[in-house]
């Protein structure tokens, strides 16, 4: 329904002038169940107001029953829906149903009506109260005689609601609606084909209701239908319509009608027993009837700020199950039972003279005099109230203020109605005066200082600077600004941050203990007077390492090409000093701190490692049974938390001439790089040799299918065949008795098996050259010069035949 129905546009705006207030009307209208956050209208454009008046003036919604259904969005001007609106909630039956809000404005205080029309939509399909209504009719019941059906409730309004009833099936009986005073409509089931208990003692029909929005909703309810034998005279009311006036105070168990009905017939179908038949109204909870005698009384309260009339339909029926219906109308009389309500709509703390200092809404829901109110000051203080429209009322200075001298009044409204007896309410306003802004910001200290460990998660909170205000309200409001500054030629945002409000300070970005240690800068407490009054302190950022850093082998040097090994004589004594590991750690600290271990060796009997210098010394004599090969693994720890390391592997050769290291090392490294490599050779060579053999084998078939089938060709033949031969064979090897490149001149007759053959000179050939000393084979193709094409010419007429052997 949404989606057809956009909400109207402005459909009046009328400005009225009041006292230092301008009174403005403007209506909207928008459909029920809009979602949360949906916008209603722009009321900062079709009331004439920027948003940054709407800002500035403290824009304020103001409902009188405090039902916020709507709220103001003062950043964009517009108002929203706040809560679901539900049109049969809030209005019920009641057409047009409107919100009545207020927008408030302060310093000048300016008020404006707001009127949201809530249009309905199709959510509610017409219900019965009932499943079902059972009849007991008589088979003697004349053409024409009236049954009174239950109505159909359906809580939309307009053309949502209920528009029309159907009855099915129509063998028996038709539909008759007539219509109300209410706009409703008594539904009655009309006989129209007399009804024969020994042919069908028991029908059953559907009664269907419908509304009439798109899509169209409808409800059901089964009427059961008893067929009685002789019983033909109906219940008649003696009055049709009933007209009652009763006060809302009357208690409960008023007897204030009773109705009637005659039914001609004697016994029990004589007997006629009362009913209401109100469906979706609450005049059950508010009356009930005697079955028997039909009188009418109150069951509970009347209040006739909630509805002025009642009208309650009876039904009359007799144990034949004929029916008849009346209608009661209950006026109710108001009475001053309610007090005025008085509602503080805006107020400001300005102390000018002649100022309008409050806004106030007051409003008795009685009629009348009773609802008639008058508003009064109470006690002797320089203010006065005046009223500016029907129920609002404006509070305005007398004189000016002085806040030295008094720095806050109490000031009591008083209300009362012209009901008899009169009722009243009062309302009592705190007004504090206004300051003045004459005290700047004061920082908690005369300057911060603040630690962070590196490699901090950018957006950490690091502290928080505080200063306080001496002075009130907007005046003591602190903003804190991070003043212009670099640090190492950087500015100094891009390293911290100062929340605005709170005085928190962030970290902008993750720092490296390694690249800066420590930084200064400034912040500003600034308060939000006019002009504004600021102080500055001073910042220290000290930067706290971690052990984020692994150590650093410097020496030996581990390279990924060669083989670097110490030497060792095999004279070497114990505490030989074979070399030293060097490595560094860039943290500062205990992070820094380092220790060496000998994590593998080949002969771990051999050497030890300095703990602390890194030095790899023999902790035994040399022997001549020592292997040349010595293979060290030396981790380096630093002291951090956790603790972080690097390993360093030490080649040592143990022997007393350069020959002989040599020879081991370089074989060393050949069998770890032939080692690495052979399997993927193996698998490589095993792939070439397999797709050779397959593809050999696919060559050689068809080549023999070719010539088989070339050779049935020709020897079927009665024509002269000359076939297409490939004009260059090559001995690619070498090895045959043929030059690798020849041309042919072939002779043949019709039977290609008595021919002889010509063969001519070598063409020019290509040459694959290997060059053993490389390391890879190098292919060089020589140019081909005077190349020709090998020709196959068969002629028959210049050939000798001869038979071969």
């Amino acid at each position: 329904m949404w989606g057809r129905t956009m909400p109207r546009q402005v459909l009046s705006i009328m400005t009225i002038f009041s006292f230092n207030a301008v009174l403005g009307q403007v209506t909207y209208s928008i459909p029920e169940e809009m979602s949360k956050g949906s916008v209603v209208g722009n009321i900062g454009q079709d009331l004439g107001l920027g948003v940054k008046r709407l800002r500035s003036g403290n824009a304020r919604v103001f409902t009188e029953d405090n039902a916020e259904y709507v709220e103001l969005n003062k950043d964009r001007g517009v108002l929203l829906v706040k809560e679901r609106i539900d049109r049969e909630a809030l209005c019920g039956q009641t057409t047009p149903c409107a919100l009545h809000l207020q927008i408030t404005l302060e310093d000048p205080i300016e008020f404006y009506s707001v009127t949201v029309e809530i249009n309905d939509i199709n959510d509610h399909s017409p219900s019965f109260k009932k499943e079902e209504m059972r009849f007991r009719i008589s088979e003697s019941a004349v053409i024409g005689a009236k049954f009174v059906l239950e109505r159909a409730m359906d809580l939309d309004v307009g053309v949502n609601g209920l528009q029309s009833y159907s009855l099915k099936p129509t063998d028996n009986f038709q539909l008759k609606l007539q219509d109300q005073q209410d706009g409703s409509k008594k539904v009655e089931m009309i006989l129209q084909k007399n009804l024969d208990r020994e042919t069908q003692e028991h029908l059953s029909l559907i009664l269907t209701a419908v509304d009439g929005g798109d899509p169209q909703l409808s409800g059901t309810m089964r009427v059961e239908i008893s067929v009685l034998d002789a019983n033909d005279n109906a219940p008649v009311f003696v009055q049709e319509v009933y007209k009652i006036t009763i006060m809302e105070n009357a208690p409960k168990g008023t007897v204030f009608t009773t109705v009637s009905a005659v039914d001609a017939d004697e016994g029990s179908y004589g007997k006629v027993s009362y009913f209401i038949t109100n469906t979706f109204d609450d005049v059950h909870a508010i009356f009930e009837i005697d079955r028997e005698n039909g009188v009418v009384s109150l069951s509970g309260r009347l209040d006739y700020e909630k509805a002025q009339q009642h009208e309650i339909h009876v039904q009359a029926s007799d144990d034949g199950g004929l029916t008849d219906s009346c209608k009661i109308i209950v006026e109710v009389t108001d009475m001053n039972d309610n007090k005025p309500v008085i509602n503080i709509m805006s107020k400001t703390n300005n102390s000018a003279p002649n100022t309008v200092v409050a806004m106030l809404s007051v409003k008795d829901p009685d009629s009348e005099n009773n609802g008639q109110v008058r508003c009064n000051i109470e006690n002797d203080i320089p203010f006065k109230i005046q009223t500016t429209s029907n129920g609002f009322y404006t509070l305005i200075t007398d004189v000016m203020l002085d806040r030295e001298r008094e720095s806050e009044y109490n000031i009591t409204v008083s209300c009362s109605d012209e009901g008899v007896p009169s009722l009243s309410s009062s309302v009592t306003l705190t007004l504090q005066i206004s300051d003045v802004n004459d005290n700047p910001p004061v920082f908690e200290r005369s300057s911060y200082e603040a630690y962070i460990v590196e490699n901090n998660t950018p957006g950490l909170s690091v502290f928080t600077v505080k200063a306080r205000d001496a002075d009130w309200n907007q005046n003591a409001r602190v903003s804190y600004i991070l003043e212009d500054s670099s640090v190492n030629g950087v500015p100094v945002s891009s390293y911290v941050s100062v929340s605005a409000d709170s005085g928190v300070v962030h970290a902008v970005r993750s720092f490296d203990y390694e690249q800066i240690k420590d930084f200064h800068f400034l912040v500003k407490a600034q308060d939000g007077g006019s002009p504004p009054l600021s102080s500055n302190v001073s910042v220290k950022i000290l930067i706290q390492d971690q052990n984020d850093n692994p150590p650093q082998v410097l020496y030996p040097v581990q390279t990924g090409g060669s083989m670097v090994a110490e030497m060792v004589p095999r004279s070497a004594d114990v505490g030989y000093l074979v070399t030293k590991v060097v490595a560094v750690d860039v943290d500062s600290g205990q992070n820094a701190w380092l220790s060496y271990k000998l994590q593998k060796a080949t002969d771990r009997a051999l050497f030890e490692v300095g703990l602390q210098n890194g030095e790899i010394r023999t902790i035994r004599q040399v022997t001549d049974k020592d292997a040349v090969k010595q293979r060290l693994s030396v981790i380096v720890e630093d002291n951090g938390q956790p603790s972080r390391s690097a390993t360093v592997i030490v080649n040592v050769a143990v022997a007393d001439s350069f020959p002989e290291v040599l020879s081991e090392f370089t074989d060393f490294a050949h069998d770890k790089e032939y080692n690495d490599n052979l399997t993927f050779y193996l698998v490589l060579a095993l792939a070439v040799v397999s797709f050779l053999f397959i593809t050999c084998l696919v060559v050689i078939i068809s080549v023999k299918i070719y010539r088989w089938r070339q050779s049935r060709i020709l020897y079927h033949s009665s024509l002269p065949v000359i076939p297409y031969y490939p004009p260059r064979y090559s001995d690619t090897l070498g090895t045959g008795t043929l030059q690798h490149v020849y041309n042919y001149e072939v002779c043949r007759t019709t039977d290609s098996r008595k021919s002889d053959c010509k063969f001519g000179r070598a063409a020019s050939q290509n040459v694959l050259i290997m060059d053993p000393s490389s390391t890879g084979t190098m292919q060089r193709i020589q140019s081909e010069k005077n190349l020709k094409q090998v020709e196959l010419e068969f002629i028959p007429e210049q050939c000798s035949s001869s038979k071969r052997g």
